[in-house]
């Protein structure tokens, strides 16, 4: 196994949907300008709450990307 450099950014995906989804949509944007995208770790979690009811989710993550050579 070669050494890898890992470089990694905050990204803060949304969703009306759910916290998967919110994660999915910033992983998905995030893999149409940045190559080799290799692991996400969950940061933050929110939402956003209408007449009592959630209708809205924020999830920030790090996304984590190899270097090219």
């Amino acid at each position: 196994m070669s050494d890898h450099v890992y470089k990694h950014v905050e990204l803060t995906g949304t969703s009306p949907n759910g916290v998967e989804e919110a994660v999915n949509n910033a992983i998905r944007r995030a893999g149409e300008s940045l190559r080799n995208l290799r692991w996400f770790q969950v940061i933050d979690t929110r939402g956003h709450i209408e007449s009592g009811q959630v209708t809205h989710w924020q999830v920030t993550i790090k996304v984590g990307f190899t270097l090219e050579e």
